[in-house]
C-alpha cells in the first residue's frame, strides 16, 4: 500500500510531529461487524473539512492531541494526515509511542446516518456516517486501520517498514541465540531472510 504524502517543509516549535494513515478501510468487516462503504465519509468531509473533525487520544474527548491537515477518501479507505501539537502533555507520550511503533492504530468516532444490515449475517454496511473524530488507539476496531507514516524532527518514518525491521532484528537475534545453543542445525544465520 502506498500513501501519497508531502514530506517537505520544516517543523516549527509548535509541531509535535505528524502522522498519516488510514482511519478506516473500505469493504472489511470490523470487530463490531460493520463494513464501511466508499462514500460514507463524503458528506462529513464536505461539511466539516479537516479542522472540523477532531484528533483525539484513545477516543477521549478530554484528550485532543492534534489537528487534521488532510482527510479524504481514496479507493482503499479514509486517509488522514494529522499534526500533533507540541505543547500538549499527552502529545509527547503519543509521539514516543508512535516512534516506537507501540501504538499504531487509528479509529473513528461517528454517528450512523444510513446503513443496511444483512439479516442473515448481522453485518451492517455503513453508507453514510456523521464523522466527528479520528483517534490514535492501541487496539483499533478495524485491524487494517493503521498509521503508516510518522514524522518527527528527524523526518518521516515508514511505520510499516520500521515494524518489519524490528521484527527482522528480533528474529535475527533469536536465530543467532539458537544457533549458538546448537538448536538450529539445518540452516545458517545468513539464510534467515528466506524464512521472514
Amino acid at each position: 500500500m502506498s500513501t501519497p504524502l508531502a514530506t517537505s517543509g520544516a517543523m516549527t516549535r509548535a509541531d509535535g510531529g505528524y502522522f498519516a494513515g488510514y482511519a478506516s478501510v473500505f469493504g472489511r468487516i470490523d470487530k463490531g461487524r460493520d463494513i464501511v462503504v466508499k462514500g460514507a465519509f463524503a458528506r462529513s468531509i464536505a461539511e466539516r473539512g479537516p479542522r472540523g473533525i477532531k484528533v483525539l487520544w484513545q477516543h477521549d474527548p478530554r484528550e485532543p492531541i492534534g489537528v487534521l491537515e488532510e482527510i479524504r477518501e481514496d479507493d482503499y479507505g479514509l486517509f488522514v494526515r494529522a499534526r500533533l501539537l507540541h505543547d500538549v502533555r499527552r502529545t509527547s507520550e503519543a509521539r514516543a509511542l508512535l516512534q516506537a511503533a507501540a501504538v499504531d492504530g487509528l479509529s473513528i468516532g461517528y454517528k450512523t446516518v444510513a446503513a443496511d444490515t444483512d439479516d442473515r449475517t448481522g453485518v451492517r454496511q455503513l453508507r453514510d456516517v456523521d464523522l466527528w473524530e479520528v483517534s490514535l488507539v492501541t487496539f483499533p476496531m478495524q485491524e487494517a486501520a493503521r498509521v503508516v507514516q510518522f514524522k518527527s524532527a528527524a523526518g518521516w518514518v515508514d511505520v510499516v517498514r520500521a515494524l518489519r525491521q524490528f521484527e527482522w532484528g528480533m528474529s535475527e537475534l533469536a536465530i543467532r541465540a539458537r544457533h549458538r545453543l546448537g538448536t538450529t542445525p539445518h540452516f545458517k544465520v545468513t539464510d534467515t531472510r528466506r524464512f521472514i
